[in-house]
């Protein structure tokens, strides 16, 4: 059998080597709060299911309203001038300090502004990688970022490597692409609260899989010495987090417009990260 990968140059090797190991090394979403994962987890398993069952609402609320912000501006063609990494980063933290006094509405307020600047930044590091941002499939990838937590204490089940996330997105990413194709992005802007839609179908796959990174993330700030750090350090940290992710996930999906996706998933699957 012919070894599809064998084309591949070091350099691109390199690349898909580093990508592999931000993927799929990341401990509780970010090693910057691993000092405390022991007491986030036990926090996460103290969390009420009134609470929970908010913190779902409120994380699928947030990515709905994203997503349609998104919508709005491919349907009006507008051009997703974004800063660099660095600006977001700033900004994200501000937001965490000044609504960390305010409790769960405060938590809210933040993690919209929060998810907002974090589809931004996505976006600026999918153009980075020769993405056309105003293209349905690229709306989509960047929306599988969301999905892409790495591996963690508290996935509850969840497929976390890589290529098992994506395929478990897969059909409900062609789904919504076909939707938004067919149908158009203003029809969908006013009916995609419908649950029978396939947007809001896939917002609540990939909801499910960024809700167990915001939930060690509201946990972590009920960490009396995270709370002495301050919501903006853990909004960096998780930013910086996310970051990752998307130019691991974009740098790989530009080897595979170049080598074909069954090449590089195959050597995805071969490299050994020690």
């Amino acid at each position: 059998m012919t070894n599809l990968s064998a084309n591949i140059t070091q350099e691109d090797l390199n690349i898909l080597t580093l990508s592999k190991s931000k993927m799929e090394y990341v401990g509780i979403i970010m090693k910057g709060l691993n000092f405390v994962g022991g007491s986030i987890e036990g926090i996460i398993k103290k969390i009420p299911a009134k609470q929970q069952a908010w913190l779902a609402k409120t994380i699928n609320k947030v990515l709905m309203t994203v997503i349609k912000a998104n919508l709005k501006t491919m349907s009006k063609g507008k051009a997703n001038a974004a800063p660099l990494k660095k600006t977001y980063k700033a900004m994200v933290t501000a937001s965490g300090i000044g609504f960390g006094f305010f409790g769960e509405l405060g938590f809210a307020a933040d993690l919209g502004i929060f998810t907002n600047l974090l589809m931004r930044s996505v976006l600026d590091i999918a153009r980075s990688n020769g993405e056309d941002i105003n293209a349905i499939e690229t709306q989509l990838a960047c929306l599988e970022v969301f999905a892409l937590g790495g591996n963690t204490k508290d996935d509850d089940g969840l497929e976390t490597s890589y290529y098992a996330t994506r395929l478990a997105l897969s059909a409900a990413v062609k789904e919504a692409s076909a939707y938004i194709a067919a149908n158009g992005t203003t029809k969908i802007v006013e009916n995609v609260l419908i649950s029978s839609n396939p947007i809001a179908k896939l917002v609540s796959s990939i909801a499910s899989r960024y809700g167990v990174q915001v939930t060690e993330k509201f946990a972590a700030e009920l960490v009396p010495v995270v709370g002495a750090v301050g919501g903006g350090t853990i909004n960096l940290i998780f930013m910086n987090h996310f970051q990752n992710m998307a130019t691991a996930h974009f740098a790989i999906r530009n080897l595979e417009r170049k080598y074909g996706e069954d090449v590089i998933r195959e050597k995805y699957n071969e490299i050994e990260i020690k």
